[in-house]
């Protein structure tokens, strides 16, 4: 079956990795590096940053939440001051690969697990970027949000959703994430599952994945 529909992780695909932002704090305060994904990996599906992702509690909840989780660990860290530094830098080769798969009548959707803050889908903080985040997102035939659904990815249900919503079978997509916990469903169900490293890495193997000449995007 051909692949004709593309679906994309938002945060560390589309954007920079928010990652990056978090090693960044943590140096900044003198926190063990990757100490706030160790924070979020505490009880995988239940820790204040999978609630969030969910819709089940609001900012101030979280970052009371988070607090305790990171003081359980050892060291003081406010949630607000995760979600200051959450919305990465657009990668503009992904967006232009957007727009060449959209004048060659690929359909395309995204896939993200976010929280109910700052503005849009892309959490940014700063009016801008937020209209900047829009006009991608507005750009995708699908957008299917953690926070508003309230199912998280890996749960494969999310990547069900938008399967249904573009009327597609799993085996025509093809799916980005920069997670290799989250690409695991959708190969289960019968995605092509491509995890990102970087912005050419992602869209070498998505030429690849395509039959695309290298170069195409």
């Amino acid at each position: 079956m051909k692949r004709d529909t593309v679906l994309f992780d938002f945060g560390g695909v589309i954007t920079s990795s928010p990652f990056e932002a978090f090693n960044r704090l943590e140096a900044e305060r003198d926190l063990p590096r990757d100490f706030i994904r160790r924070v979020n990996a505490l009880e995988r599906d239940g820790n204040a940053w999978a609630r969030f992702e969910r819709a089940e509690i609001d900012g101030a909840m979280f970052d009371a939440i988070f607090a305790e989780e990171a003081r359980a660990l050892g060291h003081e860290l406010r949630g607000e001051d995760v979600l200051a530094v959450l919305a990465g830098d657009v990668r503009p080769e992904m967006v232009a690969a957007l727009d060449w798969l959209k004048r060659n009548g690929y359909r395309i959707g995204c896939i993200t697990n976010n929280v109910p803050t700052g503005n849009g889908a892309g959490m940014a903080r700063a009016a801008e970027k937020a209209a900047v985040v829009a006009a991608i997102l507005a750009r995708f035939d699908c957008v299917i949000e953690s926070s508003k659904v309230g199912i998280r990815k890996p749960d494969p249900a999310i990547y069900q959703m938008a399967c249904d919503a573009l009327g597609v079978r799993p085996e025509q997509c093809v799916y980005l994430d920069d997670l290799g916990i989250n690409c695991k469903p959708a190969a289960a169900m019968g995605m092509a599952a491509i995890k990102v490293t970087s912005g050419a890495q992602a869209l070498a193997a998505l030429e690849k994945v395509l039959g695309l000449p290298p170069g195409t995007f």
